[in-house]
C-alpha cells in the first residue's frame, strides 16, 4: 500500500467500508428533516471521509439520498453512476481542477454508483442529504435482475459488481 494512503488510514482512523475502500463518518447533523418519500425523518446531512487505494474499487451501490462527492487529495477518482432502469451511465473524473477534472460532483438519489482511483490512492469526502442511514444503502451484489441489466448494457462497468 502507498505510504501516504497508509498514513491517512491511521491518522483519520479509517475503517474498511462494505462497498470497498476505507471510511469514517465525520459529521452527523443534529437536525432532522422529512424526506419527502416514505422514509422516516433523517438527519439533515452526514459526511464521511472515503479512501480508495490501487486495486480497490467502490462496488456498485445506491443510496436513497443525493450524494455529493468532494475530492481532497491523491490521484483523480473515476466515478460512474447509472440512472434507474440502467438506460444510460455517467462518468466523471473527480480531482484537481483541470480540463477533465472537477473537485465536486453529485450522484442523484437512487442511482447506482461505483468508483476507483486512477493511481495509488484517492481521498474524498461524501456528503449525503438527507443524511445517510444503512437502511438507505444497497449493494448491487445479490440483486440478479439489476446485475444482469448492467452486465448486458454496460459490460465494461461489470467489473464493479
Amino acid at each position: 500500500m502507498n505510504k501516504r494512503a497508509a498514513e491517512l488510514i491511521e491518522r483519520l482512523k479509517l475503517e474498511p467500508h462494505p462497498e470497498g475502500g476505507y471510511f469514517r463518518e465525520i459529521f452527523r447533523s443534529s437536525h432532522q428533516v422529512q424526506t419527502g418519500d416514505k422514509r422516516q425523518e433523517r438527519k439533515a446531512v452526514t459526511t464521511i471521509y472515503y479512501l480508495l487505494t490501487r486495486g480497490e474499487h467502490s462496488s456498485w451501490h445506491l443510496v436513497t439520498s443525493d450524494e455529493v462527492w468532494h475530492y481532497y487529495e491523491g490521484d483523480p477518482l473515476e466515478l460512474f453512476w447509472i440512472e434507474p432502469g440502467a438506460k444510460e451511465h455517467n462518468h466523471q473524473l473527480l480531482g484537481p481542477v483541470e480540463a477533465s477534472g472537477r473537485p465536486v460532483t453529485v450522484v442523484p438519489a437512487g442511482w447506482w454508483q461505483a468508483a476507483k482511483t486512477t493511481g495509488e490512492y484517492t481521498l474524498t469526502g461524501c456528503t449525503v442529504g438527507p443524511g445517510f442511514e444503512y437502511e438507505d444503502f444497497r449493494l448491487l451484489r445479490g440483486h440478479p435482475e439489476e446485475e444482469r441489466m448492467i452486465r448486458e448494457r454496460f459490460p465494461k462497468l461489470a467489473v464493479f459488481i
